[in-house]
């Protein structure tokens, strides 16, 4: 039994990510790498550090954190501006650094969680929900803590939270059905049908993902399940993969899929990792375009909602 978990981040008031206002927990570790993810952070499943450069006071002569990585991670351009050495900073769990940042550009975000001290947080959101609300889980990859999970969907139950999942759904099957059958809601991201363009995109295969869909469908599960598509410009855009999705969901019965429009809000946080973001200039979806996707869905009887349009 897993008793703690890692999260990178707990939002107390959420309306797009399941029915009434909602807490979303995030949780960090993730089995894809999208090249376009909007969550670099919770790539790994450890405690990591970020650097912010815009709100680092280098240029007001700051130096806190001179000589105080103790395995000589930081060094100092002539500016002044602080120069970190990812492969260094990755492997640190000490963070020194951030207990003397002034500023919190350096920072770590992510905190271990008990199954008490999580729910202790949700009951106290609960607070804010309207009649609706709830919790629901995301990252990251919230199966990768399935057991722990699991522990925490069953404590909701006893508290009569209701509780959303958004996933990849890339897990094995056994985890897989572990969480989702506990679950009232689950958005289940469907990337690309073709499994090399899947695998380019994400670094893994799609052929779990859909197994696992399937197992769902033909499990005793009651709850309502969403497929998502963040739809990226020359990735999963074209009518030809959208066909293969309406052929895939028809042969399980399902009839409802939210198409999700590409942004760059997670572009900073590729910076403040060290990374180079490889869509900080391309992938961009119209609005118009993402109507034409919905209305090949619709004339083959599929519900399809735009954006932030998923009806709860």
């Amino acid at each position: 039994m897993s008793e703690k978990a890692l999260l990178f981040d707990i939002q107390s008031f959420s309306t797009h990510d399941g029915p009434g206002g909602r807490t979303n927990v995030f949780f960090v570790g993730c089995p894809l790498q999208c090249r376009w993810c909007a969550n670099p952070e919770s790539w790994l499943r450890k405690k990591h550090l970020m650097y912010a450069q815009t709100v680092c006071k280098y240029e007001q002569g700051c130096r806190a954190c001179r000589n105080v990585c103790p395995y000589g991670s930081i060094t100092f351009e002539e500016s002044g501006k602080p120069v970190l050495d990812w492969k260094i900073c990755n492997k640190c769990y000490t963070f020194e650094c951030v207990e003397v940042c002034p500023n919190r550009s350096l920072k770590q975000c992510v905190k271990e969680y008990t199954v008490p001290e999580l729910m202790s947080t949700i009951r106290k959101h609960s607070f804010y929900w309207d009649e609706n609300g709830g919790v629901t889980f995301s990252g990251g990859e919230p199966l990768l803590s399935h057991d722990f999970l699991a522990n925490v969907l069953h404590e909701c139950q006893k508290s009569g939270i209701h509780t959303a999942i958004e996933t990849s759904g890339y897990a094995k099957e056994e985890d897989f059905l572990q969480v989702l059958t506990e679950v009232n809601f689950a958005f289940i991201d469907v990337k690309n049908m073709d499994p090399e363009a899947h695998k380019w995109g994400t670094g893994v295969s799609n052929a779990p993902i859909l197994s696992n869909i399937e197992a769902l469908t033909k499990s005793s599960w009651k709850g309502r399940l969403v497929l998502r598509q963040p739809t990226i410009g020359g990735f999963n855009d074209s009518k030809e993969n959208a066909l293969k999705v309406i052929e895939f969901m028809k042969r399980l019965d399902l009839y409802e899929i939210n198409l999700l429009k590409f942004h760059r809000l997670g572009g900073t946080k590729w910076e403040q990792l060290g990374k180079k973001y490889e869509y900080s200039d391309h992938g961009d979806v119209s609005l118009e375009e993402l109507e034409e996707l919905q209305q090949i869905y619709l004339q083959n009887d599929i519900a399809c909602y735009v954006a932030e349009e998923t009806p709860f």
